[in-house]
């Protein structure tokens, strides 16, 4: 697992990828600090890594990366750690769009091609 502040390549991406669960990479990212913890086996354990950073849990969101695809179909919003009734969202989706767009803000500013 990585955590990721700076540039990552979609080719390092894609070699997470072909290591590990074939086309996609798991990721968690911190929409506050605009960070990212990447190629886990579970959400759960990029979640933990952040945590010990110091993120904090409200901020986390989990999404999967499909390296090569492009635009809107590259991130999957679908998490078990997205599941939190208290802050409203009941899916394991991302359900207020404002966060969805941070996240994808995110990720833009960390992923290069």
């Amino acid at each position: 697992m990585l955590i990721i502040d700076t540039i990552v390549s979609l080719a390092e991406l894609k070699h997470m990828a072909e290591a590990g669960f074939g086309n996609i990479v798991k990721a968690v990212v911190d929409v506050e600090r605009e960070i990212m913890a990447v190629d886990g086996e579970l959400h759960s354990d990029e979640e933990a890594l952040l945590l010990e950073g110091g993120s904090r849990q409200e901020f986390l969101w989990g999404i999967n990366i499909y390296p090569d695809l492009d635009g809107p179909d590259r991130i999957e919003f679908d998490s078990m750690i997205n599941i939190r009734p208290s802050k409203g969202n009941r899916s394991r989706g991302v359900d207020d769009p404002a966060v969805r767009e941070k996240i994808l803000q995110v990720v833009g500013k960390r992923v290069r091609s």
